[in-house]
């Protein structure tokens, strides 16, 4: 830094040294220390440890020398070294070119001069001949004719085609040294034995090709698979409508207002099903254009009709990819979320079973239950099998109006059952000796048990919490629900007791744990936070009995609800809290029974109790993504 200072001659610059702040202070002997520093070239992509397989001595060898140079960009040229052997070959033919050319200028030219100097030794009467012979050589009209056509040019026309481009899959694997060789050493042992076979002559002998009747064509399996795709293509060209809604149907009036509509894609009946309730509807969780139906009936005068379990596919609607009979009406169904192919059902007699849909078509479930099992002794409403990550075992839950909720598990080859909670009724201690209704007056201490079980409720739903594994919620008759435990048997977490009338269904939210849904008959859907079971926080007066309830899995703040009247109707509380923004008629002169949402598209599922399903498609209004719910009064 340079700095002006005043003498009494003048100014004088000044240099004065001021050191960084963060400067080292050096001795005079560090700073003479000279520090070396060695730089490698090492490429970072090649290969640390290469082996490759030596096919004469049959042994893996390590590689030492790993080249490790890397060409960032590389083009031939045309430049040449002059002082090269190639440059000098270059010149040497150029020369030989210029030399050729030379020589052929000089002999063109002394051939012309010479025919010059011939014609002018020549006489008069030799020119003139030869002038003679020069114009007869010449071509005129008599003696020549030259033609020439000219055709029109053919337009050339640019034919372009636009095609899929077909479907690519990325497969990547890794092989380890030894995986190798081990895969090697296979390949020459059996090579080895083939040789020993055909060396003693005992290579065994090709069986005779056996000829397919007819029979066995038509019952085949390619054959059925090639009918069934057959039959897909002629129904989805047949509803071409259809589908074209179900892929790109939006609808544009959704942009000016805040309500939805619901429009209706494909019908799912069959004759043998007709005129029968549905009783339930489950999504596969791995296909998700498929779902299962079971049939049965609510009607008590009816207690012993058959019921059916049909599973369906969106790209065939005319008829079940699977379909079961059974004995007895089904009222529930559940699709095993880690085994797709396992279905478990509840039924109108209290037996439990579990069927196979990939198994040949049987009347038989692979599994079930009976007296001697410890089948519960009325009405199953409801089955869930258990996705907690504690149990490993194929495990379900049952609710039945019996009063019990047990767990079902699968063991040597039979269901066995524990019973979770019995729903004991709340009274109080002044209340334990009254008189129960065909069993006189209970006094004695021996008889306590007879009457807990006289007095159970009957249970009618449940759901387990999505993130609390071990709590669950029950719905009974008498409109109350029990908040349970797993872990506690003997009594009650939690009872809200808002409801009038019978329970249909609970649901606890996708995204917030500590909010659920009930739908009751006294016509009201009530939404609540189980830490607050004074009241629900929000109540929905929908004008007749709800027979469903269902969260959207995309929003924490959409859900859908049936009712007995055929009307759907579609929530969003970040909208609006007190009405809803779809109501909707699907059916006349029916009842619907239960709604179910797709796990990936924007369609939701419906039943009635005249064995009709349907598929509705959402608005845009209807599908927003949401995983917050706003609840400010």
């Amino acid at each position: 830094i340079h700095h002006q200072i005043e003498d009494d001659n003048g100014f004088e610059l000044q240099t004065k040294i001021i050191p960084a702040p963060d400067q080292l202070d050096l001795t005079e002997e560090e700073l003479e220390v000279v520090h070396t520093k060695l730089l490698e070239a090492l490429n970072p992509n090649a290969p640390t440890n290469p082996a490759y397989f030596d096919f004469e001595e049959r042994v893996f060898k390590w590689e030492t020398n790993v080249d490790q140079c890397a060409f960032h960009f590389e083009e031939d040229g045309d430049l040449i070294k002059k002082d090269s052997e190639e440059a000098k070959a270059m010149k040497e033919l150029e020369e030989q070119k210029a030399a050729m050319l030379e020589e052929k200028l000089k002999k063109e030219i002394g051939t012309s001069t010479e025919e010059e100097q011939a014609i002018a030794m020549m006489d008069e009467e030799e020119k003139a001949e030869k002038r003679r012979i020069d114009v007869a050589s010449l071509h005129n009209q008599f003696n020549y004719s030259q033609r020439s056509t000219l055709t029109n040019r053919n337009k050339l026309n640019t034919v372009t085609v636009n095609t899929v481009p077909p479907p690519t899959e990325d497969y990547s694997g890794m092989a380890t040294q030894w995986q190798i060789y081990d895969a090697y050493i296979e390949m020459m042992a059996k090579q080895k034995e083939e040789e020993a076979e055909e060396e003693s002559g005992e290579k065994t002998k090709k069986a005779p090709v056996e000829t397919a009747t007819k029979e066995d064509i038509l019952s085949s399996e390619s054959l059925l698979r090639s009918v069934k795709l057959v039959e897909r293509m002629i129904n989805q060209n047949k509803d071409e409508d259809i589908l074209e809604d179900f892929k790109y149907w939006e609808d544009r009036s959704d942009e000016y207002r805040d309500l939805g509509v619901l429009l209706p894609l494909w019908k799912f009946v069959n004759e043998d099903t007709k005129k029968r309730q549905v009783t339930g509807l489950c999504w596969n969780p791995a296909y998700h254009d498929l779902f299962a139906v079971s049939f049965g009936s609510y009607d008590f005068n009816h207690v012993n009709s058959p019921g059916a379990i049909c599973c369906y596919s969106l790209k065939n609607p005319s008829y079940p990819e699977y379909m079961f009979f059974t004995d007895v009406g089904v009222t529930a169904i559940d699709f095993h979320p880690d085994y797709p192919s396992l279905l478990t059902v509840g039924m109108r007699d209290g037996t439990c079973a579990i069927y196979d849909v990939n198994a040949k078509p049987s009347e038989n479930p692979i599994i079930r239950s009976s007296i001697r099992t410890g089948k519960h002794q009325d009405i199953i409403w409801q089955v869930r099998w258990d996705t907690s990550s504690q149990t490993r075992s194929l495990k379900f839950f049952a609710v039945s109006s019996d009063g019990r909720v047990s767990s079902w598990s699968l063991a040597k080859n039979e269901l066995q059952y524990t019973d979770i909670i019995y729903l004991k009724p709340e009274k109080p201690e002044e209340e334990t000796n009254r008189e129960v209704p065909g069993a006189g007056m209970i006094n004695d201490a021996e008889s306590e048990e007879k009457k807990e079980l006289l007095l159970l409720r009957s249970g009618t739903c449940f759901d387990f919490n999505k993130k609390q594994d071990h709590i669950f919620l029950v719905g009974t008759e008498d409109g109350l629900i029990h908040k349970c435990s797993k872990a506690y048997n003997s009594q009650y977490l939690e009872t809200y007791k808002s409801h009038q009338m019978d329970i249909y269904a609970v649901r606890w939210n996708y995204f917030h744990e500590n909010l659920f849904l009930s739908a009751s008959a006294d016509w009201t859907v009530k939404l609540w936070d189980y830490k607050h079971p004074e009241e629900p926080l929000l109540s929905f007066d929908l004008g007749a009995s709800v027979g469903d309830i269902a969260w959207a899995p995309y929003s924490a703040s959409v859900f859908a609800a049936c009712t007995d009247d055929g009307r759907v109707h579609v929530f969003d509380l970040n909208v609006n809290k007190h009405d809803s923004l779809c109501d909707q008629l699907v059916v006349k002169r029916a009842k619907l029974t239960h709604i179910a949402f797709n796990p990936t598209d924007p369609i939701i599922l419906v039943g009635d109790d005249k064995g009709l399903t349907q598929t509705l498609k959402l608005s845009p209004n209807l599908k927003k993504p949401n995983d917050k719910l706003v609840l400010d009064e």
